[in-house]
């Protein structure tokens, strides 16, 4: 019997990379299931699962918000900010205050990040200037003087300084200090609710052994990672890898799911998504 193809999307970086790596090599078992890895941009990713085109794909919080009726959360797979997050970074330090009448280059308006820019500045997006540009292009936006702040995310929150930015403000360093120390909730991983529940708990078994394969056998994983990491070494991959997948990636926990909640709720609080989903995890 021919194995059944499922579309997974992630995006073309290290700790996706890392985290897919036992999958992706064909080193843990998938019976009777194959998965076809397409790899695009976290904003990409996000507009086609409001478009329900994908079967299983990492995807921000905030755009969980605008797919929970066809998707359900995988209880594997997070990327949270554990004292650390999206960074506005500029050619010289800016208050927050300053920051809201500047131009600001963000990676794409679903993503968590912008959705925590908000947050932090306490406006809408018509509320200020920003300026979408792909994530890997915020840093030429701003030396180019396109934009006067750039929200990073992705390694870039390891490279700014070489780039000669200035740190401004780290949002994952500000949700915690605002919400018991919390992480900020970042990205997911997401199973199409077209799939019968049997079969989501076997993908979903498949991801969390493919993410626990890769942090037990970490330097071939990480090897296999550079080869998404623009402008790092081994090092620097390595660091970027630890601060993504870890203890979180491999089930979010009370913690993690207060975190989402708290996340969503706010933003349903002030205006900036129609509704504060309930979480649907794949048991």
């Amino acid at each position: 019997m021919q194995d059944r193809t499922l579309t997974l999307g992630h995006s073309p970086d290290p700790d996706d990379a890392f985290m897919f790596y036992g999958l992706a090599k064909g080193l843990i078992p998938t019976p009777g299931l194959r998965f076809e890895h397409i790899l695009q941009d976290i904003q990409t990713l996000n507009e086609r699962a409001t478009r329900g085109e994908l079967d299983i794909s990492a995807v921000s919080i905030h755009a969980y918000a605008h797919v929970c009726d066809q998707y359900a959360l995988l209880p594997s797979g997070a990327s949270m900010g554990d004292g650390y997050g999206p960074m506005l970074v500029a050619k010289q330090k800016f208050s927050r205050e300053e920051i809201a009448h500047k131009r600001i280059a963000v990676p794409g308006t679903m993503t968590s990040a912008f959705l925590a820019l908000q947050l932090w500045l306490g406006k809408s997006a018509k509320e200020f200037n920003c300026l979408v540009v792909p994530f890997d292009e915020i840093f030429q936006a701003v030396r180019n003087g396109v934009a006067d702040v750039g929200l990073i995310i992705h390694e870039g929150q390891l490279t700014y300084r070489n780039e000669g930015l200035e740190l401004c403000e780290d949002l994952g360093v500000w949700w915690g200090r605002e919400n018991d120390g919390l992480p900020l909730p970042l990205g997911g991983n997401v199973i199409h609710k077209r799939h019968e529940p049997k079969l989501r708990k076997t993908i979903s078994d498949i991801l969390t052994a493919s993410i626990q394969f890769s942090l037990d056998h970490r330097p071939e994983a990480v090897a296999h990672a550079l080869q998404y990491a623009r402008d790092m070494g081994a090092d620097l991959a390595d660091q970027f890898v630890g601060m993504y997948v870890n203890h979180w990636t491999l089930d979010y926990g009370e913690r993690g799911r207060e975190a989402i909640r708290r996340f969503l709720r706010q933003a349903h609080e002030r205006g900036l998504i129609a509704r504060a989903p309930g979480l649907e995890f794949v048991q």
